[in-house]
């Protein structure tokens, strides 16, 4: 079965536009030659001791009992940016917020965060719901990504999060393949495994 072009050539569309498509992920894919599949992801996991655990977590149950907002920047600033500060801080890590990039008229726009380690690239992406249009736009970042850096990464990471729910994906560079996680991290009763594998991903080790 032959699928109609979904983008447009000669077309603009930010990446944010790729949330607003009535479209499941790999159809939108497609147009970028990118194949796509959905499966549990074995992500790396940091197995030592994480001092700061404690900290966030008695940080972010305070975050969340004294805020009540809708708003996207709320939710970031208040549960997604703690998190990722500290684990910067652990792996040595750049942490670059609304980070802009052009690759072309079909990918281009703005990362919510961009950690950059000596070893691994990171793209999160923020959304007050729907992670799986989120995951969508999520995807096409992972592509222009891939373009937009030179770099000999054979596996670049993404999630995306509405601040509770964090859903993992990775892009497979030189099979130009996206790989969606079923599993669902949730902040804060799985904070420590979440932050095992956000460190675990920006450290590339499993130990």
């Amino acid at each position: 079965m032959t699928i109609k072009r979904i983008i447009q050539p000669g077309e603009s569309y930010t990446f944010s536009k790729y949330f607003e498509l009535p479209y499941i992920t790999k159809d939108i894919l497609t147009d970028f030659n990118c194949s796509y599949e959905k499966k549990v992801l074995e992500l790396p996991i940091y197995l030592k001791e994480i001092t700061y655990l404690d900290f966030l977590n008695r940080y972010l149950k305070r975050n969340i009992s004294i805020f009540d907002s809708v708003s996207e920047i709320a939710v970031r600033e208040m549960l997604i940016s703690p998190i990722l500060v500290e684990v910067c801080d652990q792996t040595e890590s750049i942490l670059y917020i609304e980070y802009t990039v052009n690759v072309s008229e079909q990918l281009k726009g703005t990362f919510d965060y961009y950690l950059v380690s000596q070893s691994s690239l990171l793209v999160i992406e923020a959304k007050q719901s729907d992670l799986k249009r989120g995951f969508s736009q999520l995807a096409v970042e992972l592509l222009a990504l891939d373009q937009w850096v030179d770099s000999p990464n054979s596996i670049l990471y993404g999630a995306v999060t509405n601040g509770y729910d964090w859903k993992f994906g990775l892009l497979q560079r030189q099979e130009k393949h996206i790989i969606e996680d079923t599993k669902l991290y949730r902040v804060p009763e799985g904070l420590e495994e979440l932050v095992r594998v956000l460190v675990g991903i920006l450290s590339n080790t499993n130990h």
